[in-house]
C-alpha cells in the first residue's frame, strides 16, 4: 500500500514538474486577398481591375511542424497534422507545447501530408476521411482543396475545382516551408491567396481532381504565398 502511494506521488511530481517547465506558443493562420484579412465564402473579391473570384471552399493540411534556431531543428511536434478550413474559424488557431525557455527564430512545416502517412491509409482525427480530404490508399490525401467561381473560368457558371495532392514520384505535391519568425509568441502566419491565385491560369487549369504535374506546380505556387505577419497585420 505504501509502495503504491509512493509511486503515485512520484508520478504526480514528475507530471507537475514537466508541466511547470513547459510553455505554450500559439499559432494563428490568416488568409488575405488584397486588403481583406478575413475571407468569407459568400463574398466576391477583386484581383485586379478586370478579374474577380469567389471562394466557396478552402481546406489544406499543415503538418510536420518544427521550430528552428539558425536553421538547426530544436523542437518537433509529434502527431503533427492540422486541417485548416476557412469555414471553421477555430481551425486557424492551435497551440504548441514547448519546453520552457525554448529559443527559436524560424518555423518549418509542410503544406500537405508526407508519403509515409499517405501510404499508411486513412487515419483518424484531422486525417479522418470524413473531413473530405482523402482520395484512396493509391492517391493518398488531398493536401489542398480550393473551389469557387471566377470570371476567368470558361466553364458552366464559371466554377473551378482544384484538389491538389499526390505522394508518389513524379507527382509528389507536398511542399516544405520555412519562415523566419519576427518574435516568439504568438506566431502569426499569412496565406496570401491573391499572390497564389494570380499564378494559377484559371482559364486553362480549372479542374484538377487527381495527382498530376499541374497539381505539383500549383502546390509550389501556394507554398510561395505563405509569410509571417507584419506588425500592422497582427
Amino acid at each position: 500500500m505504501k509502495h503504491g502511494i509512493f509511486l503515485f506521488l512520484c508520478c504526480v511530481l514528475i507530471f507537475n514538474t514537466i508541466f511547470a517547465q513547459s510553455s505554450i506558443v500559439k499559432i494563428q493562420i490568416k488568409h488575405a486577398i488584397g486588403d481583406s484579412k478575413t475571407i468569407c465564402t459568400d463574398s466576391i473579391y477583386r484581383l485586379n481591375q478586370h478579374d474577380s473570384i469567389k471562394i466557396t471552399t478552402l481546406r489544406y493540411y499543415i503538418s510536420g511542424i518544427e521550430l528552428l534556431l539558425n536553421n538547426q531543428s530544436i523542437w518537433i511536434e509529434t502527431n503533427s497534422f492540422h486541417l485548416i478550413d476557412i469555414s471553421d474559424s477555430s481551425s486557424s488557431f492551435f497551440a504548441l507545447k514547448l519546453p520552457q525557455n525554448t529559443q527559436y527564430n524560424q518555423i518549418k512545416f509542410n503544406l500537405g501530408i508526407d508519403s509515409i502517412t499517405s501510404n499508411a491509409g486513412a487515419l483518424g482525427g484531422d486525417l479522418d476521411p470524413s473531413k473530405g480530404m482523402y482520395w484512396s490508399w493509391q492517391s493518398g490525401y488531398i493536401n489542398l482543396k480550393l473551389e469557387g467561381k471566377s470570371n476567368l473560368c470558361k466553364t458552366n457558371n464559371q466554377l473551378f475545382q482544384l484538389h491538389l495532392g499526390g505522394y508518389l514520384y513524379p507527382y509528389s505535391a507536398m511542399q516544405q516551408i520555412v519562415l523566419n519568425t519576427c518574435d516568439q509568441m504568438p506566431i502569426c502566419i499569412v496565406f496570401d491567396l491573391e499572390k497564389w491565385i494570380q499564378k494559377i491560369p484559371l482559364d486553362l487549369q480549372h479542374h484538377i481532381m487527381s495527382p498530376s504535374n499541374n497539381s505539383v506546380l500549383i502546390s509550389k505556387a501556394a507554398a510561395q504565398a505563405f509569410r509571417i505577419c507584419t506588425p500592422c497585420e497582427k
